[in-house]
């Protein structure tokens, strides 16, 4: 089977239409092709006058050899399926032990599962069918938009998810993510689009199929339960302390895969008094912006915004700032909404999320400056969490309260005067805004590289700076402020037996890279019993 990359299609495009283009593209004739198989599809929209599908096909042909003989260097290649080694026999002594149900924990419960080792896999929250009940009741209460519905995570910001599946690492292990998410409910799309998206709306039945199969292969799952502290024995983990809604108990293990996500500090802190080795790590903070969605789709497509087959539009912005640290977007979410994200009383944290349909009113994006470790003003490995935590204190007594939000319209957090009044665009955040001067709430040199970012960037992409549009603070949980030192053989610096993973480790950036880190501790965790 050949691959033929980069071919232009229009949007009205159907499957009639590849033959004659491979035809013309490979010079063949139609019977020499036997089967046809869409591979990518991308939209191009960098000419508003002429949007257009670009798609790679591979095609199988009764002569191959001599078909890719006759062509230049680029125009095909041969189909070569990702290379995945084998997994190593496990030979665990005592059960593993995995901390965390995202997408790194969920993954190496599954890769251990699998692999016959019988994991016990613990999540301090709720089984998500529980959760969506609890989401019903904040529903009824109006705390939460009518279509809410929660995903996966240890709390706090990783409790939501907009299921995008994105990213820019390089794994054999990639593309069984995404086929483990089809094989759990996943649209099959999600294996050919180049920015793939489930929706939090789906992504509570993939979570739910992907446990049932971890259990169905010997793991044990434990909901409302956290990681207290570790037991060690010459700097080496022989056990966990594990606490449940009604009892404290001690697991006998001698593997403990961490996959704790960015927002579990309580458990970072217990670990860092244990001795577990930690450094501060830059991240990004900032607020999320808000769009009326149309305006988006007409600004990245023109004239074809509209058209059935393009789905809502999409922006990934970036512009340099003159001290250095970048004003960027993260985590768009199309036809969304923003929610809240906090996991401590007393402060305020947003994110994003959006359903598969992507069909609410408005588009919403994270709006972020780097930050780096020199900023929180101490060299304690924990500081990053402090600041952050001072940040959503601040915008919970900007809110009012309540976990209400502070909001400010763009047109006049760029004049410095408070807004009194919001416009076209209505903020979807609940349990509800509350108007004010943003740089009240940010340090001065987020909010003056914030207002340079939005009129740069709304040279990339018109309407951006919109006066209308709405400012919501605070995001604070990009990714980890703390890194959990780790080995070339993923083993925390100075305690055998721990490993630390994902994104709460400080070792990924979204869904598909902290499954991806969780198979590979899994894979580490299993050759290092064989060792042993």
């Amino acid at each position: 089977m050949l691959r033929v990359p980069n071919l232009s299609f229009p949007l009205d495009v159907q499957e009639s239409d590849f033959g004659p283009v491979l035809c013309r593209k490979l010079r063949v004739k139609p019977d020499d092709i036997l089967s046809v198989r869409l591979s990518r599809k991308s939209v191009d929209a960098r000419d508003k006058g002429d949007v257009h599908f670009v798609l790679t096909l591979d095609v199988s042909l009764r002569d191959e050899e001599r078909v890719l003989r006759g062509l230049k260097l680029g125009i095909a290649q041969r189909v070569q399926p990702p290379r995945e080694m084998p997994a190593p026999v496990p030979h665990f002594t005592q059960r593993p032990l995995v901390v965390g149900a995202g997408p790194a924990g969920l993954f190496a419960a599954l890769e251990l599962a699998q692999a016959g080792a019988r994991p016990i896999l613990i999540e301090r929250g709720k089984a998500v069918e529980e959760r969506a009940m609890d989401v019903e009741q904040m529903r009824s209460k109006g705390l939460l938009n009518p279509e809410s519905n929660v995903q996966f995570g240890e709390g706090g910001a990783g409790a939501f998810s907009d299921g995008k599946l994105t990213t820019g690492i390089k794994s054999p292990f990639q593309r069984r993510v995404l086929e483990t998410f089809v094989r759990s409910g996943a649209p099959e799309e999600i294996l050919i689009l180049q920015k793939p998206h489930v929706g939090t709306d789906l992504l509570r039945g993939i979570v739910a199929s992907i446990r049932r199969e971890i259990i169905r292969l010997g793991g044990e799952v434990r909901f409302e339960t956290r990681l207290t502290g570790l037991l060690l024995d010459r700097e080496h983990v022989v056990g966990a302390e594990i606490q449940t809604p009604v009892c404290t108990e001690q697991l006998q293990t001698d593997d403990v895969l961490l996959c704790i996500g960015h927002s579990a500090r309580d458990t970072v802190q217990r670990l860092f008094d244990q001795g577990v080795r930690m450094a501060a790590k830059p991240f990004a903070a900032g607020v999320r912006i808000e769009h009326l969605q149309q305006k988006i789709d007409r600004a990245q497509y023109g004239r074809a915004a509209g058209h059935p087959a393009l789905r809502p539009a999409e922006y990934k912005l970036h512009t340099p700032t003159p001290d250095g640290r970048g004003v960027y977007t993260f985590c768009m979410c199309p036809g969304g909404e923003v929610i809240a994200a906090a996991s401590q009383e007393g402060g305020v944290v947003v994110n994003g999320m959006s359903l598969h349909a992507r069909a609410g009113r408005n588009a919403n994006a994270a709006l972020l400056v780097g930050v780096r470790p020199e900023d929180f003003g101490d060299d304690h490995p924990l500081a990053g969490m402090v600041w952050q935590r001072a940040l959503e204190q601040a915008a919970f007594r900007a809110g009012g309260g309540g976990f209400r939000a502070p909001v400010q319209r763009v047109g006049d957090f760029l004049e410095k005067r408070a807004t009194t009044a919001l416009g076209e665009v209505q903020p979807t955040y609940l349990p509800g805004v509350t108007p004010c001067d943003l740089r009240a709430v940010l340090p001065a040199w987020i909010a003056d590289n914030l207002a340079l970012g939005i009129r740069r960037l709304d040279g990339q992409l018109r309407g951006f700076a919109d006066p209308d549009a709405v400012l919501t603070g605070v995001e604070t949980r990009s990714s980890s402020p703390v890194r959990i030192l780790r080995g070339a053989d993923g083993v925390a610096e100075g305690i055998g037996g721990l490993y630390p993973v994902g994104e709460g480790a400080g070792y990924a950036g979204g869904i598909v890279s902290a499954a991806v880190d969780g198979i590979v501790a899994a894979r580490a965790a299993m050759e290092r019993s064989a060792l042993l």
